[in-house]
């Protein structure tokens, strides 16, 4: 299934109906009256949030949406049939942008979320409520209310607990399908994951999300690379796991490329929650590696994590950082620290 996190679509509400010009005639009834009844409610367009969907690859192939009109009405006093619904479904974590997205119309982040986006025109008068002691036979009518319309800019931010953060070929992808049953591409080339990626890790009767994302090299915020947009995709995370590649060069220079990059795309995702892992410790000699752990430290002023995805070096002291940097699932009670923790493994 290909991925796509944004879309532009059209939608329209449906027109009330007009209301019927309609007189009662019947036999031996002398005085028969206007009988003309309203117009039905045109339909409105709703936005549902439906678990199992990652992608608005949909919208690329539908952008036009438009709910049925009401139905007019007719003699006897029958009001119209309203017009159907549209219901759209779109995935958990969708914004609906405005069409120059500088504003947030909804946002769905449960699922079954529901909102009614555009309202249905109600339906024209008919004749009959026209009549007055002065207007007996009254012709005149409603048409019904216009329909709502507007061009709206869908866009999709991934739901996770945790994410993954660092420059191309740090290791990300490598970590995720080693604790997740995800299957990211690996590559010994730059930008071998070209969308984001999401995997369940299980530990400690525990499970969380973690989202992989294209790597950020500098100027990604002015649109080096891939550039910075699938940022948004772990604006909602609690936590983020930075890998930093202890086989290069400069790995302190590398931390402090990706942290400005963070910090120039903003929405607070330099102020989360860090957990720091100098990743490929195998391919080095340990005191190379306490030298390096020692300058991250200094650099980063907090904890940093060795670890080795490819080999299984210190991953599960990188999930219990994670673990404890997201806190207690909602709704569950808090785990025995005596009671014996579950076997790690991925889902």
């Amino acid at each position: 299934m290909h991925f796509l996190d944004q879309a532009k679509i059209f939608v329209r509400s449906g027109a009330g109906g007009p209301g019927a010009v309609s007189f009662r005639r019947e036999k031996f009834i002398e005085y028969g009256g206007p009988d003309g009844g309203n117009g039905g409610k045109g339909g409105d367009i709703i936005f549902e949030a439906v678990p199992g969907l990652n992608t608005l690859i949909d919208f690329r192939y539908t952008q036009h949406f438009r709910a049925a009109r009401g139905h007019g009405g007719s003699g006897s006093n029958r009001t119209g049939a309203g017009g159907d619904d549209l219901i759209i479904r779109v995935p958990v974590g969708t914004q609906v942008l405005s069409e120059d997205k500088e504003e947030v119309l909804a946002d769905f982040t449960k699922p079954g979320e529901r909102v009614v986006f555009l309202r249905g025109g109600d339906g024209g008068r008919g004749n009959a409520t026209y009549k007055t002691s002065t207007n007996r036979a009254p012709r005149q009518h409603g048409t019904g209310w216009p329909y709502q319309e507007m061009w709206v800019w869908l866009r999709l931010k991934l739901l996770a607990d945790a994410g993954l953060v660092g420059l191309p070929n740090a290791g990300k992808s490598t970590f995720i399908n080693a604790v997740t049953n995800a299957q990211a591409k690996v590559g010994d080339y730059p930008f071998t994951t070209v969308r984001p990626q999401l995997g369940v890790v299980s530990r400690h009767n525990r499970e969380f999300v973690l989202a992989d994302i294209p790597g950020l090299i500098e100027g990604a915020a002015d649109g080096a690379g891939i550039g910075d947009r699938f940022l948004g995709h772990i604006e909602r995370c609690k936590v983020l796991l930075h890998l930093v590649d202890a086989t290069e060069e400069d790995p302190v220079g590398n931390y402090r490329i990706v942290r400005d990059e963070l910090d120039a795309y903003g929405a607070g995702l330099i102020d989360k929650p860090q957990v720091i892992g100098l990743n490929k410790i195998d391919a080095l000699d340990p005191a190379d590696v306490k030298k390096l752990i020692t300058k991250l430290k200094r650099a980063s002023k907090s904890d940093v994590l060795p670890m080795s995805g490819a080999g299984g070096a210190g991953i599960e002291a990188v999930v219990d950082r994670l673990i404890e940097a997201i806190g207690p699932a909602e709704g569950a009670p808090a785990r025995d620290d005596d009671s014996p923790p579950g076997e790690w493994s991925p889902v």
